[in-house]
């Protein structure tokens, strides 16, 4: 009789996180990956930076990190055609953009349709683009928050996965919003990934239902 301790376990979902920067939410999604129930591991981090912090917390959990610079690249094509390349040899299910400063190209969504996870510092529509916090705080917004969308070919313009909502208080500083945003991040983030990993999402036109 075969041992119930060796019966095989459900495959997880195989995660390649892009990086540019520090990393802080790649940090919240290994840390997520270390539970045993966690339906997702990650299996390739990639930079466009050789100095991002990010490989650092990669190789530190044991997680392949690569650095494709695009610098290295005659042009955009070169560079993403390198991204996929190693994309596909770690065999990712989805890709997840973690503070990835590069635009991606229609080329490279269309490699991975509905798989690849965004993350914004804002309640999208609003304040797209860069410095979304900066820009909601500058505005005098009462509200803004956080937003995972499937990437697609516009900016930041994705199907949303996930939104939460924070408060701007009176007399708030850039400072005490970004914390706050950032610690809604890194809830949010792990969750719409094991959403996916889990195949609970399902995707029409805009509109992304959770079953």
């Amino acid at each position: 009789m075969k041992d119930p301790a060796q019966t095989s376990q459900p495959s997880k979902a195989r995660v390649a996180v892009l990086v540019s920067g520090n990393g802080s939410n790649l940090q919240a999604i290994l840390d997520a990956a270390t539970s045993p129930s966690y339906p997702a591991q990650v299996v390739l981090v990639l930079s466009n930076k050789k100095d991002a912090f990010a490989l650092e917390r990669a190789r530190k959990a044991g997680v392949p990190a690569e650095v494709v610079e695009h610098g290295a690249f005659a042009d955009r094509p070169s560079f993403e055609n390198a991204l996929i390349a190693s994309i596909e040899k770690a065999g990712a299910d989805l890709v997840v953009l973690a503070g990835f400063m590069r635009v991606l190209s229609p080329h490279f969504i269309k490699k991975f349709p509905n798989r690849i996870l965004n993350i914004h510092p804002a309640l999208l529509p609003s304040f797209p683009g860069t410095r979304a916090i900066e820009q909601a705080w500058n505005y005098g917004a009462k509200v803004t928050g956080v937003t995972v969308h499937f990437v697609d070919e516009g900016t930041d313009t994705g199907p949303i996965v996930l939104q939460e909502a924070v408060p701007i208080i009176p007399k708030e500083t850039l400072e005490s919003l970004e914390k706050k945003v950032h610690f809604v991040e890194h809830r949010l983030f792990p969750e719409a990934i094991r959403l996916f990993a889990e195949k609970k999402l399902a995707v029409a036109g805009r509109k992304v239902t959770v079953s």
